[in-house]
């Protein structure tokens, strides 16, 4: 007797539910993703007890006639897809014709549709056709869900609680809005309105929207072109990082995706700007030929391969370093003070991202591996390229006085301005080093007594591995007995007295990284390793003509508002802000 046979489509709906349909923002996204390629222009979505009870879709797009709605729900019906080739073309968020079959096999649906003619009614229970009868003429669309996985209880209980399920629905609308700022977007649970857009196709409004004044009014517009892609978007300035990715928007083609690669090199991009356990906020829409781009690799298509990933990389960290070199940075201390408010939904989206994929993380500051695919090599180079902006070349600061023996008081004609004297000189000796590292012409000074740094077998074999880029850096060593080397000459950019602990931390840098040495992450390394050690420190009272030099080499310096580990170095004052804080100024 045979054993394989052919499953019950019911069957074979349910499985595929499993991958489809995770939680109730899954079915909010199958559906308002149809809306938008059935042409809606306003899209409101119902929840009861945050989508367990009922999701609720409401569309003013294209309709379906009678056949078509109850086509619809059988497995894979699209009408999208045609021929074997339009999987090259793919133009629209759906395309495989699963989702309602899977949505209606685990629960009970309901369809409202019509073309502007007479409508079309229909039920379905489990998968089951319960009758198809006409309905009222309102052109557009109403899917009604309810009694989620009602016949399915071990996905059931793998729901999870109202308000989780509210935070994943809350979280894709507003990606989702961002993504189509054409559309009107309206999100309510239990008859409250959560998200509410106006459909103006002016993302930045769009953007106040969704995060308020806090976030948009902290936004710097982007816009970059190569051969393949057209990037349009907005980027946060780095004085309103977030914990997590959540708050990196990214859209490829109008779909909202993650992509490790993507993120990777918008983390890049603010290099030196931030913190590495920091995440700007970003709205990126990247526009490109669907032959470049694979959406059908993952069941929910959020995750896409991109056939021209390096090109798309080095792109996405030019326009980033741009805008950031182009605008004066220096956070406004008042607003920065009330940025400290959570914004909308903070919780929400901290809590969407605990649940979120695993995604590798950023390479961190002394994590020099290479990038499979991005060519990290350009992210040093590219600065010297970038024309850096002449607001903060022409500013000019006058010292008053040292807070706490580390912050700088300084004031001109615009305002009062505090400076972290470490921070401050943490950065301008991070560009000096990293420009001494990049001369071709290196100097060297001997050492009167040359110094023998001991290893392990281990760390002897990497050190040696990259003896070579050790004496292009102008250290001259030699072997000394076992597993020992002895240093007798240095460059002469190290800081003078600390000869051997720069060395050595050098040396740890080797011995710490992974495997595959990348020379220009190593430079950057050592340029932040020493120039932190370099630095005064705080509680160390310097002199009037010390703070003088050091804003003026501040200023001077190509990113001069955040040291190289991302932490901010100038705030300021304006006068108006001084005068409010006073009262002197009442509005």
């Amino acid at each position: 007797m045979s054993k394989i046979h052919v499953m019950d489509e019911t069957l074979a709906n349910k499985i595929a539910a499993g991958e489809v349909v995770e939680k109730c923002a899954s079915i909010v996204k199958e559906l308002v993703e149809n809306s938008v390629d059935a042409g809606a222009t306003e899209i409101t979505v119902h929840l009861r007890e945050g989508g367990i009870k009922a999701i609720q879709v409401i569309d003013n797009g294209c309709g379906m006639d009678k056949e078509d709605a109850v086509l619809a729900f059988s497995r894979h019906a699209t009408s999208k897809l045609l021929h074997d080739d339009d999987l090259f073309f793919i133009d629209t968020l759906g395309f495989r014709g699963e989702a309602l079959a899977s949505i209606a096999s685990v629960s009970y649906v309901t369809l409202k549709t019509s073309t502007g003619g007479v409508g079309t009614y229909v039920e379905m229970e489990g998968g089951r056709l319960i009758c198809v009868e006409e309905a009222d003429a309102r052109k557009g669309t109403i899917f009604t869900i309810e009694n989620l996985f009602y016949n399915t209880p071990a996905r059931l209980k793998y729901l999870k609680s109202e308000q989780s399920e509210l935070q994943y629905c809350v979280s894709f609308v507003e990606k989702f809005s961002l993504a189509h700022p054409s559309i009107s977007f309206v999100l309510t649970n239990d008859d409250r309105v959560l998200v509410k857009t106006s459909g103006s196709s002016n993302l930045h409004k769009t953007i106040h929207e969704i995060y308020g004044v806090q976030v948009s009014s902290k936004m710097i517009e982007v816009q970059k072109s190569n051969d393949d892609f057209d990037v349009y978007g907005y980027i946060g300035k780095p004085e309103i990082l977030k914990s997590n990715r959540n708050h990196m928007t990214v859209m490829v083609n109008g779909r909202v995706i993650r992509n490790q690669d993507i993120y990777r090199a918008i983390n890049d991009a603010y290099y030196t700007y931030k913190p590495d356990t920091k995440y700007p906020i970003v709205v990126l829409n990247i526009l490109t030929d669907p032959t470049i781009i694979d959406v059908n690799i993952h069941p929910t298509k959020q995750d896409i391969k991109i056939n021209k990933i390096n090109l798309l990389s080095s792109l996405l960290v030019e326009m980033i370093k741009d805008a950031l070199y182009q605008n004066l940075l220096i956070p406004d201390a008042v607003e920065r003070m009330s940025s400290f408010n959570p914004i909308k939904n903070e919780l929400i989206n901290s809590v969407v991202e605990e649940q979120e994929e695993t995604y590798e993380s950023v390479q961190k500051t002394f994590d020099f591996a290479a990038s499979d695919s991005i060519d990290t090599s350009k992210k040093v180079e590219d600065s010297e390229s970038v024309a850096v902006n002449p607001d903060m070349k022409r500013l000019v600061l006058y010292p008053v006085g040292l807070a706490h023996g580390t912050y700088i008081i300084a004031e001109n004609e615009e305002g009062v301005y505090l400076i972290d004297q470490h921070a401050a000189q943490e950065r301008v000796n991070y560009e000096k080093n990293m420009k001494a590292l990049k001369e071709k012409e290196v100097f060297t000074t001997n050492l009167l007594f040359p110094i023998t740094i001991e290893l392990s077998q281990s760390e002897f074999l990497k050190v040696k591995a990259q003896e070579e880029v050790l004496r292009e850096m102008g250290f001259g060593m030699e072997e000394f007995g076992i597993n020992t080397i002895v240093f007798k000459s240095h460059p002469t950019w190290l800081l003078y007295g600390h000869e051997e602990e720069s060395i050595r931390r050098i040396l740890d840098l080797i011995i710490g990284g992974l495997e595959g040495f990348d020379r220009v992450k190593f430079n950057e390394s050592i340029a932040i390793t020493l120039a932190c050690k370099m630095s005064i420190k705080a509680n160390m009272h310097i002199s009037r003509e010390a703070q003088e030099e050091l804003l003026r080499e501040l200023c001077a310096c190509d990113n001069p508002y955040n040291c190289p580990h991302g932490r901010p170095t100038i705030i300021k004052f304006s006068i108006y802000d001084l005068e409010r804080m006073f009262k002197r100024a009442m509005n």
